[in-house]
């Protein structure tokens, strides 16, 4: 029995090595550093997971690779299988209890100042308990998990970034709570982008700049909101440069929040581009109609509310926007219901809330070249004309795949309204654009902001 556990424990360690040098540090990290081979038998290994969404994600992600690299190693694997076993858990952190209270606690949005802690900043209603999972959110939730694992050691900094309502506040916050239930020693502050400068304005104005300085040098975890308001604000962003400096060099855990990808905030400095891209940098994209659904089902079992199965998909089916957006509808629902003193009807519900289903969208190519200059943050002639920049020439290349792709616009034709390109050149850029969008997740976050606009 032991010279077997040692067998499976040397496989898996050679394997693992194979498998390091086929993914970026950050998936490995995510994926792989904790897992474990628990049986291996008939030539079937089994490898445990902590849940089934790991399940899933290393059967559909992950299969192929882990397969050919065990066989590589050892000819008698015939196949793997992947088992839920919470003793496999690489996110379990031993000895910590978690709080009762946290169980079952919904979010209040926005947040309110009678709810957040004077000493940290966070609102102690953001937990994890009632954060929803779904393939939209889920690699930022598990390199949230592990984060929790060891907080300044792993993915630091730690920059999510998503359209508005998308859940980053809760994600970060409950992040924040978790740390500071996990590890009460810690010294944890969160803040806006827009409180921090209002604050650093205020102590250079009353010649308290040092003692500003030091608050926030004591901190173990800092957590910064909204950061896409840096724009105009150079004074601010060079203490933060430097309290960022001071912070990472002592590995204290650093988490930034923003609606764009850092290289597309505008006014930005390229010294904490840099930092950010040394850390995780992840996005959080539009829930999917399963996600939507399964939020709405989740949001109204927290209210001891009643709405029909019908109703719940009909609305995850027509309210395709923000998670914000999905909450407030379901919340009309609900006083909908109370006021009538029973269950509404599909009917009804499509009619108290008719002015929140979108229309689709009909633009002319201008008009689609317009939305995506303004998406980018580029001047619609800079997109229509010569410029190779490569803030410029990507959009480029994007406009030229919507207008062929969502409105069937010829080559010849866009390529004249973009810079009077030749077809070739057209075509070319659109399908450069259909092959990075196979791998490129942050490509494909931009796209379906952009359908919600144009299409």
């Amino acid at each position: 029995m032991e010279n077997q556990e040692m067998f499976i424990k040397d496989l898996w360690g050679k394997a693992l090595v194979e498998i390091e040098l086929n993914l970026s540090k950050p998936n490995f990290n995510t994926w792989f550093k904790n897992t474990s081979i628990i049986d291996f038998k008939d030539g079937v290994i089994s490898i445990g997971v902590a849940n089934e969404f790991m399940r899933e994600w290393f059967l559909s992600k992950y299969h192929k690779l882990i397969l050919k690299t065990l066989r590589d190693i050892n000819d008698n694997v015939r196949g793997i299988e992947y088992v839920v076993s919470k003793s496999h858990d690489p996110l379990k952190i031993k000895n910590v209890p978690v709080k009762e209270k946290e169980i079952n606690e919904t979010p209040s949005l926005p947040l309110s100042i009678e709810n957040l802690e004077r000493e940290s900043g966070l609102n102690p209603k953001y937990t994890f308990h009632s954060f929803v999972v779904g393939p939209f959110n889920e690699l930022a939730y598990v390199a949230a998990q592990s984060i929790l694992k060891a907080p300044g050691e792993i993915y630091n900094p730690f920059f999510v970034y998503g359209g508005t309502g998308l859940g980053k506040t809760h994600l970060i916050q409950a992040l924040g709570n978790s740390i500071k239930t996990n590890y009460p020693y810690k010294k944890i502050f969160y803040t806006s982008l827009e409180q921090f400068s209002n604050e650093y304005v205020a102590a250079v104005n009353s010649n308290k700049i040092a003692t500003f300085k030091e608050k926030y040098k004591k901190y173990d975890v800092f957590i910064m909101d909204d950061i896409q308001f840096i724009k105009g604000k150079e004074k601010t962003q060079e203490e933060l440069f430097h309290i960022f400096n001071y912070l990472y060099d002592f590995n204290k855990q650093i988490i930034f929040s923003s609606d764009k990808h850092p290289n597309f905030i505008v006014g930005l400095e390229d010294r904490l581009k840099s930092r950010f891209g040394a850390g995780m940098i992840i996005d959080i994209s539009s829930p999917d109609y399963e996600s939507r659904l399964a939020l709405l089902k989740t949001k109204t079992n927290e209210s001891h509310s009643f709405i029909s199965e019908e109703v719940l998909s009909f609305i995850a089916e027509n309210i395709t926007g923000s998670i914000r957006e999905l909450e407030g509808i379901l919340n009309t629902v609900i006083a909908g219901s109370n006021l009538k003193g029973r269950i509404l009807y599909t009917h009804e519900v499509k009619d108290l809330i008719k002015h929140n289903i979108k229309s689709k969208k009909i633009h002319s190519p201008r008009e689609i070249i317009k939305i995506i200059a303004n998406f980018y943050n580029i001047k619609e002639e800079d997109l229509c004309g010569k410029s190779r920049r490569k803030d410029v020439v990507v959009p480029r290349q994007i406009s030229m795949y919507f207008l062929r792709e969502f409105f069937d616009v010829s080559y010849p034709l866009i390529g004249e309204k973009l810079g009077g390109k030749d077809h070739t050149t057209v075509m070319h850029s659109v399908e450069k654009i259909k092959k990075d969008l196979i791998e490129n997740r942050e490509l494909q976050r931009e796209i379906e902001e952009l359908k919600e606009l144009c299409v």
